[in-house]
């Protein structure tokens, strides 16, 4: 028998009889109940295809496998040179290169070397061939058909229109963050990486019921005194658009057994259950009666003071939250927003919900082609004067500036750039425009990205830029970052990063690292030698080719000191870390350059230590206790992690 069965008369009676089970708390106290009844925890990780990643959340860091790209390569179809042969080059005195009998099309390896006369035709992303160091456009050269030969009537710079290896991403550098939502951006670097599957955190199942007598599922022919179920069709939507996986499982009577059996069906097969209607004191309404009979703790709140939702009901039933939403579609998603959403997208490791834009400044001048309206990508960061944007110079052919992007903000085609100081919007990509809890911006090292890591278990949301040492600390004193990481030695004192602080700025102490040349085992001219004679060696021969790093490094300081103004094989060839540096020794393309000892290792390299260095971590000192940078601080200083960098061969310990 239903309710429905039960004599007018009868049913009559009982709502008489009803008590006031309406007791309304605040808005607060209602929460902290749900809170401490309802773990706000991520769920655990499971393991998808690439193609069903969008949308997920990452339940571990990510490092790239291989380099990306793999190897050096064109960035425009011409010729691969030397630049050094076309220094002088014009349309007055164009220099003749005689071209070497191979075309190197994209997929082909070069099987010969770019000798000095000579040049290689090659096609955009063809693999740029030992012995050139730069790429002119087809559009500045004349064919020579019978000599087999081109004119240049410009000249190129080292390292023109040529994509290092490794300069995106280089192998076993960490490129997607625990925690982040992966978007189309990220699908690209993770299919970049070769990655086929992905960790990441199971998606709540949510179920969705609608009660009441008076509803009618869309589409269906609509009779007297009843409406179309809209609550449902939105709450599904919504758990979907906030990381969750929404279960509809349609319309419910106002039948104690039948809602019972509902219930206990989706508390079986899901880990939230949502009912909309049946909360407020009418004679129809049951929810609050079955939920009172399916285990303690039952009913935690029935009443909360808002306007709307009061008739809100929460509950925990088999240990799991039952949601019962008013019925009114204002008060039911008023109520959703306020007290489910934040569960639905804690459980799925997603962020608070975010606004579509925001209002940043700039600090410095961004270029622009005059003519073309651009697109700049950003990422924000807080200052004491407000929120700055800063525009991520990275170029098309990079997949990690969208990773590290909050947004993007367009300069107009009719003007040439926007000038420091200005306003834009920074309309939001992906996972929002709420800023980073710490910027960090300088020097790459492996060892922090564990201490990142741990950061991120704690929940603080970390921005990481590499710019080199001296960028860092220029940035730093800009006001654009909250640290900058640093390995700059001071001639004048022999000491590493502490006297080239300004003042008003403190350095936090990190960890040591051995510096040294790598060279792949059994060349030579560098195994079983002490560093300086085996770099003595390689500059007395004119074949051995180095791999530089970029000014304004630590690391390229120390190669200056090395080379003694020297200027080998190679010395254009500029990459921006460590790995980038291991990956050109590895894969043949040079023979010896400078990197830590822990790259090296995880190359295969040989190694001639050079120097410890100290790698170190500078901040204003009137920001020492804003939470994120004490967090920051405090983490470096635990035991857990001096005993992670240790593992990794770093020296923890000493005076900075």
């Amino acid at each position: 028998m239903t309710e429905r069965d039960i004599p007018f008369r009868e049913r009559l009676a009982a709502a008489a009889r009803q008590e006031q089970f309406l007791t309304v708390v605040s808005r607060e106290e209602a929460s902290a109940r749900f809170r401490a009844a309802v773990p706000h925890t991520v769920l655990p990780a499971e393991s998808v295809a690439l193609a069903e990643a969008l949308g997920r959340v990452l339940a571990e860091d990510v490092a790239s496998p291989i380099d990306v790209p793999p190897f050096d390569r064109a960035l425009v179809d011409g010729f691969a040179v030397r630049a050094t042969d076309t220094q002088g080059s014009s349309s007055a005195s164009p220099r003749r290169l005689i071209l070497n009998r191979e075309i190197l099309a994209c997929g082909v390896a070069p099987s010969l070397a770019v000798a000095e006369g000579t040049a290689t035709p090659i096609a955009t992303g063809g693999v740029i061939p030992r012995g050139a160091d730069a790429v002119v456009m087809v559009e500045q050269t004349g064919f020579l058909d019978e000599a087999l030969a081109i004119d240049l009537v410009q000249a190129a710079r080292p390292g023109q229109f040529v994509g290092y290896a490794g300069g995106d991403m280089a192998a076993g550098e960490t490129v997607l963050r625990k925690g982040l939502r992966i978007t189309a951006r990220e699908v690209g670097m993770l299919a970049a990486c070769g990655l086929a599957r992905v960790p990441v955190v199971r998606r709540p199942r949510v179920a969705v019921l609608s009660t009441g007598d008076e509803l009618v599922a869309v589409g269906a022919p609509l009779p007297p005194g009843a409406i179309y179920d809209s609550n449902g069709p939105i709450v599904v939507a919504s758990i979907t658009e906030n990381g969750g996986a929404a279960v509809p499982l349609g319309i419910v009577r106002d039948d104690a057994a039948a809602l019972r059996t509902a219930l206990q069906a989706a508390l079986a097969e899901t880990d939230i259950v949502i009912l909309s209607g049946g909360t407020s004191k009418g004679a129809g309404d049951v929810s609050h009666r079955i939920l009172k009979d399916l285990g303690s703790p039952g009913i935690l709140v029935h009443g909360v003071a808002l306007k709307p939702g009061k008739p809100l009901c929460l509950a925990v039933a088999e240990g799991k939250p039952v949601i019962v939403l008013p019925g009114f579609p204002t008060s039911a998603m008023f109520t959703f927003h306020d007290f489910v959403v934040p569960l639905i997208r804690a459980m799925a490791g997603l962020p608070p919900r975010e606004d579509e834009a925001v209002a940043a400044v700039l600090p410095q001048r961004v270029s622009s082609e005059l003519g073309r309206t651009e697109f700049v990508m950003a990422s924000l960061a807080e200052t004491s004067d407000g929120m700055v944007a800063l525009a991520l110079s990275k170029g098309s052919g990079s997949v990690t500036a969208f990773s590290q992007a909050d947004g993007f903000f367009s300069v107009p085609a009719a003007r040439s750039g926007l000038e420091a100081g200005e306003t834009v919007s920074v309309t939001r990509l992906g996972a929002g425009v709420r800023p980073p809890d710490l910027t960090l911006i300088g020097s790459h090292c492996v060892g922090l990205d564990r201490v990142v890591g741990l950061l991120a278990e704690r929940g603080l949301r970390i921005r990481t830029l590499w710019v080199g040492s001296a960028g860092g600390l220029a940035a730093l004193q800009r006001g654009e970052c909250d640290l900058a990481a640093l390995h700059l030695l001071d001639p004048e004192t022999g000491l590493y990063n502490s006297p080239l602080l300004a003042e008003g700025f403190r350095l936090a102490p990190g960890w040591g690292r051995l510096q040294g040349v790598v060279f792949r085992r059994g060349d030579p001219l560098f195994e079983d030698r002490e560093a300086g004679a085996a770099v003595a060696a390689a500059l007395a021969t004119p074949e051995a080719v180095m791999v530089n790093r970029n000014v304004g490094s630590g690391t390229r300081a120390l190669v200056d000191g090395l080379l003694r103004g020297s200027r080998p094989a190679g010395f254009w060839n500029q990459p921006r870390s460590h790995n980038a540096v291991a990956a050109a020794v590895a894969q043949g393309r040079a023979d010896w350059g400078v990197a830590i000892s822990t790259v090296a290792s995880a190359y295969g390299l040989g190694f001639l230590p050079l120097t410890e260095e100290r790698y170190d971590f500078a901040y204003a000192a009137d920001k020492r206790a804003t939470p994120a940078l004490s967090a920051f601080l405090d983490v470096l200083a635990e035991e857990r992690t001096r005993a992670a960098l240790r593992d990794i061969g770093f020296r923890v310990g000493g005076a900075p």
